[in-house]
């Protein structure tokens, strides 16, 4: 008799994905998280993902999966967007305190920070804020360099476009510590575009990987 084929076991799943509030000083904050199924104390830094204006954490459930492979990631709705409960004012200010917020619930000593576009801006503020908090940053969609605060954190500016002699100066001046690295091919929505390749790039930059 001809003995079937063992089949190949099926791959297990290496992340985990899920949903879940916290508590922060305007109500209640909610986030999704993706984290490696094996845990344990060899996960690199954990990233924080903070979405674009009239977004929310929805715009990265392609990309928490291919990023979280050997961190834990947090994608929270930002105060007054998705589910989460909208702050006082509305301001940079009160979306980076939430994010610290939560940084302390957490009880970490480290974070990175990925913002696109509004969640670039409130990236930088915690960076400029909490120094010992923050160590790398991703931003896509900077705002406009004379808003920036000075940061000295290690920062990767993902381009969709280039930016003149002009604001490119005044980008190095306030953020000493950036590399810029082209993603005018991907289309409008990068996270949906090719979640994998900018998962691949990003996780290089917070490795520490040239």
């Amino acid at each position: 008799m001809v003995k079937p084929p063992k089949l190949a076991p099926s791959p297990q799943k290496s992340v985990r994905t899920r949903r879940a509030y916290f508590d922060f000083k305007f109500g209640q904050l909610h986030v999704r998280t993706a984290f490696p199924a094996t845990g344990g104390f060899d996960e690199q830094v954990t990233l924080f993902c903070l979405h674009r204006e009239l977004g929310s954490s929805r715009d990265f459930a392609r990309f928490l999966p291919e990023i979280a492979d050997v961190r834990s990631v947090y994608a929270p709705d930002l105060p007054g967007y998705g589910e989460t409960d909208p702050s006082q004012t509305s301001s940079v200010t009160d979306a980076a305190d939430a994010i610290s917020d939560l940084a302390n619930d957490l009880r970490l000593r480290q974070i990175d920070l990925l913002g696109v576009r509004a969640g670039a801006e409130i990236a930088l503020s915690l960076a400029a804020a909490r120094p010992e908090l923050v160590r790398r940053l991703v931003l896509i969609g900077i705002p406009s360099a004379d808003r920036l605060p000075r940061v000295g954190s290690s920062v990767l500016i993902m381009r969709t476009r280039p930016e003149s002699p002009e604001v490119l100066a005044k980008l190095k001046a306030v953020l000493p510590n950036a590399k810029f690295e082209d993603i005018a091919d991907y289309a409008d929505d990068v996270f949906d575009a090719q979640p994998k390749t900018l998962a691949q790039q990003i996780g290089a930059f917070l490795s520490g990987r040239p």
